[in-house]
């Protein structure tokens, strides 16, 4: 059942959801899953999460870490661009680190350019999902489709007999279009987590900002459901990179109650295709039935790390879920595409 809250915006409020709200798919989702955090509550969480830090000397474990910030509060951008040239997942993963630097500096300018560079690793992959498409009429614009003659018609004759322009707003073109797509992105922040799956996280929230920039969400879950975005707010995908960055991992693992929230989020899309994408290994360390949970969910796809995917495949094989693996930050894109367009 819904739980009443105080009056209010509802993106600021905690919002719990019950096997009741989704009798639809005929399964029951237990009660006992944690609300999820949202609007206001989860920039405080956020910004909770800023504070612990991480100092020079643990930074300095990065091999490039001295050329890349040869002095306090400074980054050499050349030397970004160098290590991007040798190992993108090395220099991914050390900024997602530099992030929560001790420094201030040398913090501030690493989520300024973190937020540039995550997002054009993002934006490699295609910007949209493929779907079944049909020919629609709409309003006309000069770079979509071709003039509708028959639905055009009358504008034209009446510009010729008075002898001027077509209103362009009286025209219309024929275009493909897509069924619009819901997207809800779970990315796994539990145990002990930073560098590498850090970086894979904020550049696959990038990439399902880039895909679907007008109906997505990003939650991050450990023990509890933080949203990093709600399927309703609108939030620029720097600010959305920025926050799974902040959002540095602890404690344990609650699958089935992430993708309750997952459900929670896309019913309230319009959209006639929503997907929820679980970023994880999918080894649960908290107790709840992860298959019903799945299976209140209209379609779900899978991206586990390349090398630690055991569980995930188990529980692809029980829920009938697409899987990928993703070998690292800069594959995460090429990842979401591979199960987004099958």
């Amino acid at each position: 059942m819904g739980v009443d809250l105080p009056p209010g915006d509802r993106r600021r409020r905690r919002r719990v959801r019950g096997k009741s709200e989704r009798p639809e798919r005929g399964h029951e989702i237990p009660l006992n899953t944690p609300p999820t955090t949202e609007g206001d509550a989860a920039d405080d969480e956020v910004a909770s999460a800023r504070r612990r830090t991480t100092s020079r000397r643990e930074l300095a474990r990065h091999p490039d870490f001295e050329e890349v910030s040869p002095e306090v509060g400074e980054i050499d951008e050349s030397a970004v661009e160098r290590a991007m040239e040798d190992d993108p997942d090395e220099m991914l993963a050390m900024l997602a680190d530099l992030t929560g630097a001790t420094d201030v500096g040398l913090r501030e300018l690493a989520r300024r350019l973190a937020g540039r560079l995550f997002l054009d690793v993002a934006r490699r992959g295609p910007s949209r999902p493929r779907g079944v498409g049909r020919l629609t009429t709409e309003r006309y614009r000069p770079d979509v489709g071709d003039i509708d003659l028959d639905a055009s018609l009358d504008a034209i004759v009446t510009a010729r007999s008075t002898g001027s322009a077509v209103d362009p707003d009286d025209l219309r073109v024929r275009t493909w279009s897509t069924p619009a797509t819901a997207i809800c992105l779970l990315v796994d922040r539990s145990g002990s987590m930073g560098g590498r799956p850090l970086a894979t996280n904020a550049v696959a929230a990038a990439a399902v900002a880039w895909r679907a920039p007008d109906d997505y969400s990003v939650l991050s879950f450990g023990r509890d459901v933080v949203a990093v975005k709600s399927q309703e707010r609108t939030r620029t995908a720097e600010e959305v990179v920025d926050a799974v960055l902040a959002l540095r991992g602890f404690g344990t693992t609650d699958v089935s109650g992430a993708l309750v929230a997952a459900g929670d989020q896309l019913t309230r899309s319009g959209a006639r295709r929503k997907i929820a994408i679980l970023l994880s290994d999918c080894r649960a360390t908290v107790d709840g039935d992860v298959g019903a949970a799945a299976a209140g969910l209209d379609e779900l796809v899978i991206v586990a790390p390349e090398h630690d995917s055991d569980e995930a495949e188990s529980l692809a094989r029980a829920t009938g879920a697409r899987i990928t693996t993703v070998a690292g930050p800069s594959d995460a894109a090429a990842a979401l595409t591979r199960v987004l367009d099958d």
